[in-house]
């Protein structure tokens, strides 16, 4: 059912705390790659430093073959027990795993102990954004009135643009005040520490945060639910086609341009570091720029048409921008500000489209499962799979699966002010 548009205040304060939490454990999950080219010799045998690196984006891409399961489980807690008490906990679970990374003994120290409990903190990382995305998104969208559910979103992607803007910035200035030796002896673990401290500001925030409504007047049916994951598939079949199929090209786009690309432009193109990481946060400031005014778009004119123009541009501009990835900061900024310039006509709404495929008793689980799936096998698997096969075949996989993309889209019915089922 369509409803009018009214005059709306925006709950500032409320979006603000659900949305920082989110912002902490997007900060813990960026800082990974950002600071892999520092640590990846210390906490792997450094005799071979491709080798090292390359082992550091397997254990980056394990950790999110456990998102899944973390989506899958915590989905499902919060869909019984409530978004904002599975908020709680992926917050305490991710900043966890931030503070046992930044204080790992290195692979001389305690030979392979090291590698092994990195793996452990990045398997509880993984659950932990596994159930973070699917319940944040729904919390957003669940407090979101009909005709403003795409700018209520737009707030999710601010957060996380903001918590890599801030990792981002912490690479521009440590290897601008640090040496080389000193990043890879001690500099990378300060963010992961202070991803610790920052754990706790984002508990703090979210300690009074109401349950939704629709949680509330819907958990009864959620606990009679038999196999619900099963239910999905069933009952739900093109649902969860469409979710897999916008997925695709958002994670794809998201680890190009926030991840893989940051080791692809220092260790393969010869490019600056410092450059790389002034570059990134002159784009990231774009992406946070563009999260709200692409939402009021998406409200006031429709979501499929700027999800169109997003994976068109995509398939028809990937390959050229990644022809500019090469020394200079000036064709580094274009890369950065296009690619999530472009990026922003999906984060901004991302969770209103998820979470307007679901139903509400299984909307945790629903986006927490299938979502996490789809960013474990292309998203995990972008850092590994730019530095095993290289830049050209790479991008040109991105450009295809843009196009499948453009075309599940297509599919996808208009709910621009359509109240949530």
């Amino acid at each position: 059912m369509a409803v009018t548009l009214e005059t709306h205040r925006l709950p500032v304060r409320t979006l603000v705390a659900s949305s920082a939490g989110n912002a902490v454990e997007w900060y813990d999950w960026g800082i990974y790659t950002a600071f892999s080219i520092y640590f990846a010799t210390q906490i792997f045998p450094s005799g071979n430093e491709a080798a090292a690196l390359l082992s550091t984006f397997a254990t980056f891409a394990l950790a999110f073959f456990f998102r899944p399961l973390g989506g899958y489980l915590l989905g499902r807690f919060a869909d019984l027990k409530g978004r904002r008490t599975a908020m709680l906990f992926t917050i305490v679970l991710m900043s966890g795993g931030s503070v046992v990374i930044g204080l790992l003994p290195t692979f001389e120290q305690v030979g392979w102990l090291s590698p092994a409990l990195l793996v452990l903190a990045r398997i509880a990382q993984g659950m932990a954004l596994g159930g973070e995305v699917s319940n944040a998104s729904a919390y957003l969208a669940e407090i979101a009135p009909a005709t403003h559910r795409g700018r209520y979103s737009s707030f999710f992607y601010i957060s996380t643009g903001a918590a890599v803007l801030i990792a981002s910035l912490l690479g521009f200035f440590l290897s601008r005040n640090l040496d080389k030796a000193a990043m890879a002896f001690y500099g990378w673990r300060v963010p992961f520490l202070i991803g610790g401290v920052l754990g706790l500001v984002g508990l703090w925030l979210r300690r009074e945060l109401k349950e939704t409504e629709q949680f509330e007047e819907n958990k009864a049916k959620a606990k009679s639910l038999r196999n619900p994951l099963l239910m999905t598939l069933k009952e739900h079949p093109k649902a969860v086609g469409q979710l897999i199929g916008i997925t695709l090209l958002s994670t794809l786009s998201f680890y190009t341009f926030f991840s893989a690309l940051t080791p692809f432009a220092v260790k393969t193109k010869g490019a600056n570091d410092i450059d790389v990481f002034l570059a990134l946060s002159i784009g990231t400031v774009v992406f946070i720029a563009l999260q709200y005014p692409m939402g009021w778009m998406a409200d006031r004119y429709g979501r499929k048409p700027q999800m169109l123009v997003w994976s068109a541009a995509m398939a028809l501009l990937v390959v050229p921008l990644s022809t500019l990835v090469r020394p200079g900061l000036l064709n580094l900024v274009i890369v950065f500000a296009v690619g999530l310039g472009l990026y922003t006509a999906i984060t901004s709404i991302a969770p209103a489209i998820m979470s307007e495929l679901f139903p509400t008793e299984l909307r945790g689980l629903g986006i927490g499962a299938w979502y996490n799936l789809t960013v474990a096998v292309f998203g995990g698997t972008a850092p590994l799979v730019i530095q095993a096969v290289g830049g050209t075949v790479f991008f040109w996989y991105v450009a295809v699966s843009a196009v499948i993309t453009f075309l599940v889209i297509l599919t996808l019915p208009e709910t621009k002010g359509v109240r949530l089922s």
